[in-house]
């Protein structure tokens, strides 16, 4: 699993010209599953995103949670985070989990984010959407579920 967490003033998700999901501050998080994922693995990716401290201070150090900050969230399935370039022009996404597993596990995520920040907004999964983000900082984690093995 791969989570790509961008802190953020503000960011929406559009699909067919019409903004499904919204915030303000907070975090645009980018989700990737593979067929090698589990809850217990998301249940890891979602205790860390939930408790990052990369917020500023009053100090301006990069200290305080999304909880601190009273963050919001916005979680967008996204295949492509597995693509595999490693051969020739054109990605591959075997690594990509299967439509089926990978959609239920990202409502499994969307659940248990809601149980630690009480504003998540999501995408929709499968649909081609489009992205509007103010990157603040910018500041941009990568975490990877093979991090936490």
């Amino acid at each position: 699993m791969k989570f790509v967490i961008q802190r953020v003033n503000h960011a929406s998700v559009t699909v067919n010209d019409n903004i499904i999901g919204s915030i303000q501050k907070g975090f645009l998080v980018l989700v990737g599953i593979s067929n090698q994922d589990t809850e217990e693995i998301a249940d890891k990716m979602i205790s860390k995103l939930l408790n990052l401290r990369i917020f500023q201070d009053q100090q301006g150090k990069t200290n305080l949670s999304l909880k601190d900050v009273s963050g919001e969230l916005l979680i967008v399935s996204q295949f492509t985070l597995y693509a595999d370039c490693r051969k020739g022009n054109r990605p591959s996404f075997t690594h990509a989990g299967a439509p089926e597993k990978a959609k239920q596990l990202y409502e499994y995520i969307l659940k248990k984010a809601r149980e630690g920040c009480p504003v998540v907004e999501k995408g929709e999964f499968g649909a081609d959407m489009k992205i509007q983000l103010q990157n603040d900082g910018p500041f941009t984690i990568v975490l990877d579920s093979v991090d936490f093995a």
